[in-house]
């Protein structure tokens, strides 16, 4: 059951995570920038986190598990993002999204050589499905500068490392407790390098309602679920599972902007969701998930 539900959270952040390119487009077009729009759902973000601890009575995280957590929202969150919205200025969109996609196959080498996950065949396979299916979703790579091509390949270790932080502090914090600490570091980072040059504030209702969207559902949704998945189920599994994002974006531009799907991008997305059936049905056979295992190959 715990395992289930490790899986259960981390499709439901996926899901979540996947919404917000949608959303952040209609944020664009009312007149918001990268930095106003990441300051703004970091900022409501943990406001909301804020009260849901008031409200839960709950401690915040102390000593060497606050300064992991506030690294992982301030360093990780902030770096990776801005890694990724850089990249984006020197090469294809297409490209950057298959270079940060890379991020599985790092947890899953850097999981086994800490200690902090152990490879098994389904573990491999699904990954590998996985992977394929985000290459087959994303589409062709197109082409980009060196320096773009790097700040790509940044966001994705970033990216990594934090998600093998958080599987390391996850143990001895309650995810809301992480999910606001991480926030709310983010938050004060992309507050300080919004300050010199001003926000850039949505125009229209339409507009604040995709912000409001993206810091509930896509922020606290999503960080409060993926964190809580990668407790039970553990770094290399969340990883994998999470390349669901890409499907839910490509479908959701499909229903919502008229975007066409391709046959090419429709089995991409067959192909992710054979790799979480077959990580689900691995896991639910009594194959549990021991962080502490020493690695072991499959």
């Amino acid at each position: 059951m715990r395992n289930l539900t490790g899986i259960l959270l981390t499709i439901v952040s996926a899901v979540s995570f996947g919404m917000m390119a949608i959303l952040a487009r209609a944020a664009y077009d009312a007149g918001v920038d990268p930095i106003t729009l990441l300051f703004l759902r970091f900022a409501l973000a943990g406001g909301v986190m804020g009260l849901a601890m008031l409200a839960r009575r709950a401690a915040l995280p102390r000593g060497r598990e606050l300064l992991g957590l506030a690294v992982m929202g301030g360093v990780g969150y902030v770096g990776q993002s801005l890694c990724f919205f850089m990249a984006l200025t020197l090469a294809s969109a297409s490209l950057v999204a298959l270079l940060l996609y890379l991020y599985p196959v790092l947890v899953a080498v850097l999981a086994v050589a800490l200690g902090q996950d152990r490879l098994t065949r389904a573990k491999v396979g699904a990954l590998l499905l996985a992977l394929a299916g985000a290459v087959l979703t994303i589409g062709p790579g197109g082409s980009g500068q060196p320096q773009g091509i790097a700040l790509a390949l940044g966001a994705a270790g970033i990216y990594a490392v934090y998600i093998l932080t958080g599987a390391r502090i996850m143990h001895q914090v309650p995810a809301l407790s992480a999910s606001t600490v991480v926030i709310a570091a983010a938050a004060l980072v992309f507050g300080a390098l919004a300050a010199p040059r001003g926000l850039h504030l949505p125009a229209t209702t339409g507009g604040w309602a995709a912000i409001v969207g993206i810091a509930l559902i896509s922020t606290v949704i999503a960080i409060v679920t993926f964190l809580a998945g990668l407790e039970r189920i553990g770094p290399t599994n969340a990883s994998t599972i999470s390349t669901i994002e890409p499907a839910v974006t490509l479908g959701l531009a499909a229903l919502v902007l008229g975007e066409a799907i391709t046959p090419a991008r429709a089995a991409g997305a067959v192909l992710i969701l054979g790799a979480v059936i077959l990580l689900a049905r691995s896991e639910l056979q009594g194959v549990p998930v021991d962080v502490s295992a020493p690695p072991a190959s499959g």
